[in-house]
């Protein structure tokens, strides 16, 4: 897979890419990325790539030349085109197992007041990782990029990721390791019992209270 991500400030990325997983992905050759500076397109010597907003109010908009100019520097043919927005389609687990199977994500990321909303006629889907406003579409690109690289084939163990939470519309069941008594708080015995029918059944049932507990709108 190759995941292009366009952004005013490709500095951010740096940690991002060269630690953990995401790392490692990239070693195995199972991904690779190119982090594309929208300002490398800007149309004057100043590198101005925002304006003031027709109509009047507060900020500034980035302008669509730059940005429609950094997509068709990198675009391919079987890329698919996600604009990080709080008003886009809301990101779940779903939606990183179906992008998966994309070869080419090119992921935009926003800044100051949004992007010039002809945007969206460049672009074939639109994300929000919340319903809440971040300074840009960085941290959200990163977010999409971490949840789909980890379900890439070879990237971690599949049984790793087939029983997190969200499988069935359930939140993760409770996990514990070493020691088995820590400050008066033990490790439920059940799970020291090497019975499997039974820690299976426990999980799933604790499973299903932390969703009722945490996220009972999964549950309707």
């Amino acid at each position: 897979m190759r995941i292009s991500i366009l952004t005013l400030f490709p500095e951010l990325f740096e940690g991002f890419l060269s630690t953990s997983i995401i790392k490692r992905a990239i070693e195995k050759g199972k991904v690779s990325f190119d982090i594309v500076n929208i300002r490398d397109f800007a149309k004057n010597s100043y590198g101005q790539v925002d304006d003031t907003p027709y109509g009047g109010g507060a900020g500034m908009v980035m302008m669509i030349e730059p940005v429609v100019d950094a997509i068709n520097s990198i675009k391919t043919d079987e890329a698919k085109i996600i604009l990080m927005t709080p008003s886009g389609r809301p990101f779940k687990q779903k939606i990183a197992l179906d992008l998966r199977q994309e070869k080419h994500l090119i992921l935009i990321c926003g800044h100051y007041e949004g992007i010039d909303e002809r945007i969206l006629n460049y672009v074939d889907m639109e994300l929000s990782i919340g319903d809440y406003v971040l300074t840009g579409g960085e941290i959200p690109s990163m977010v999409v990029s971490d949840a789909i690289v980890r379900l890439l084939d070879g990237v971690i163990k599949r049984e790793s990721y087939e029983e997190e939470s969200f499988k069935e519309n359930l939140l993760d069941y409770p996990t514990y390791t070493k020691p088995a008594s820590f400050d008066g708080f033990d490790v439920p015995e059940v799970l020291l019992s090497g019975h499997h029918a039974n820690i299976e059944k426990w999980r799933r049932e604790q499973a299903r209270m932390k969703t009722e507990k945490n996220r009972p709108d999964l549950l309707d």
